[in-house]
């Protein structure tokens, strides 16, 4: 039996978003866990579908003693801020140091972390637990599929293994393949040789589904590439750092083994350039073409650049505005973060009529608050427990919630962002998704998994927000030398 250091640091950062990730959001975690020191992460994670929980429970069952340290994670925003970033290392180190010697370590991390003093935060939280564990303790981190990979974090690690769905119904199965890839480097024979491969050009999020082409045949391909684990992170576009990118890694018994897994991946990702894109509907013709579909099923509209799970605030009124301005019916649209409107809902109590001025606060561009009289149809504590593929079992605190409704259309208000992603939202104040005739959703992909079954069709739109669907958009400084910031198109 082994004693295994775990720990996790989870954020994905959006170097363009309007607010930076504070010590607090970590602490409080909002739509995950708050941060953890100890034995309290187990029963804070037990269930959830979180590459920690998976991995403490496979390390559980292989026999070996699973040794608590810190755990923590926020949603995406901005930058860490460089107090939020040292003070959890910080406990992190303290305890792998305090608690050891250890024979492994496992590590749940984003990959896409940048602090206000650090463009590679994982990297840097890898070269210190290193320099703790020395060069001969196994040390393995799961990451998630949109992790911006850098050579350090390969260098200070003896494996990453990546998620391979998204929408991450996989995260708690990731962490358990990492877990059993440890199990292997303590027996002895875990791979020897690993390589790592960046890609030439920043591929959308919304179309690194891996639902759909061209990223389904690729992951579908990872376990034919002859590594003994291999894994491909498309990145996440929204960071102004030089590794933010594509990337492809592989664990294999020789170099010579590594190095031609990676390379054979690296040419199947960008032979598949072309087809990393897809239609972008502006507002109007979204809603417009969602109320003219036949009535049956929702039509589902991806409010992709308000997507807080990608940096965005939640409070952009661009898609409410024109399912108003279009007179929608049957509309229902979340998650808007406001906490002042929640609370003036609950002071007015439900059934009441009240005069709101609803999001709009983040100073986005072309984004303004909206005004309206809205009826209060339901409160909520903002209490609940995830239901989906996706976060099912995970226990999620937004404090006060409200629906409320402005003619034919209702809106989701919660006090804390979260992607809407799971359709347990929605019930909590008592709407039903499958109820409705048009489903917006600031998410960008996540949501699939809980709503897709439920659609008549998928639309993505783009309405002011601060995750642009197109990449190229963005005002980078620090993109290495000859990354394209688009797939170039075919022909």
């Amino acid at each position: 039996m082994a004693r295994i250091a775990v720990g996790g640091f989870q954020h994905e950062t959006n170097t363009f978003a309007p607010a930076k990730a504070t010590f607090r959001d970590f602490a409080e975690g909002g739509g995950w866990p708050a941060l953890q020191r100890g034995l309290g992460l187990v029963d804070a994670v037990s269930g959830a579908n979180l590459p920690v929980a998976g991995a403490l429970s496979t390390l559980k069952e292989l026999g070996h003693q699973p040794v608590p340290l810190v755990w923590a994670a926020a949603t995406p925003s901005a930058h860490v801020t460089e107090d939020a970033y040292e003070r959890i290392v910080g406990m992190l180190i303290e305890d792998l140091a305090a608690q050891g010697p250890f024979d492994a370590v496992y590590l749940d991390l984003h990959g896409a972390m940048v602090a206000e003093h650090l463009d590679d935060g994982e990297g840097e939280l890898l070269r210190r637990v290193r320099a703790v564990v020395g060069p001969k303790v196994p040390v393995v981190a799961s990451l998630d599929l949109h992790s911006n990979t850098t050579a350090a974090m390969v260098e200070h690690s003896d494996a990453l293994v990546a998620y391979r769905h998204y929408p991450h119904t996989d995260m708690a199965e990731t962490g358990g393949r990492a877990a059993m890839l440890l199990h292997r480097f303590l027996e002895g024979a875990g791979p020897r040789g690993k390589a790592f491969r960046q890609a030439s050009f920043l591929i959308p999020i919304t179309w690194q589904c891996t639902l759909v082409e061209p990223a389904r045949s690729i992951y579908a391909a990872l376990d034919e590439a002859g590594a003994e684990s291999a894994s491909f992170t498309p990145g996440f576009p929204a960071a102004d750092i030089a590794d933010c990118g594509p990337a492809v890694l592989a664990y294999a018994e020789t170099q010579e083994a590594a190095d031609r897994a990676a390379e054979a991946l690296l040419r199947l990702v960008e032979a598949a350039e072309p087809r990393f894109a897809g239609r972008i509907w502006s507002p109007d013709e979204a809603v417009r073409h969602a109320m003219a579909a036949s009535p049956g099923k929702p039509v589902v509209i991806a409010d992709t650049q308000d997507n807080p799970g990608g940096g965005g605030t939640s409070d952009t009124t661009g898609m409410l505005a024109a399912l108003v301005r279009n007179g929608a019916e049957g509309a229902a649209l979340g998650v808007m973060a406001d906490p002042e409107a929640a609370l003036a809902a609950h002071a007015a109590g439900e059934g009441a009529e009240i005069e709101l001025v609803l999001g709009g606060r983040s100073g986005i561009p072309g984004d303004a608050p909206f005004r309206g009289r809205f009826v209060v149809e339901r409160l909520g504590d903002g209490s609940f427990t995830g239901t989906g593929p996706m976060w099912g079992g995970a226990r999620c605190r937004l404090g006060p919630m409200a629906a409320l409704r402005l003619g034919g259309v209702r809106v989701v208000v919660a006090s804390k962002k979260l992607q809407a992603a799971d359709q347990a939202i929605f019930r909590h104040v008592g709407v039903e998704p499958a109820a409705q005739r048009l489903l917006v959703l600031k998410s960008s992909v996540h949501f699939r998994a809980d709503f897709e079954p439920i659609a008549a069709e998928v639309l993505v739109a783009a309405a002011p927000g601060a995750l642009p669907a197109d990449p190229a958009s963005l005002p980078f400084r620090k993109l290495r030398p000859g990354l394209r910031l688009k797939p170039l198109a075919a022909g």
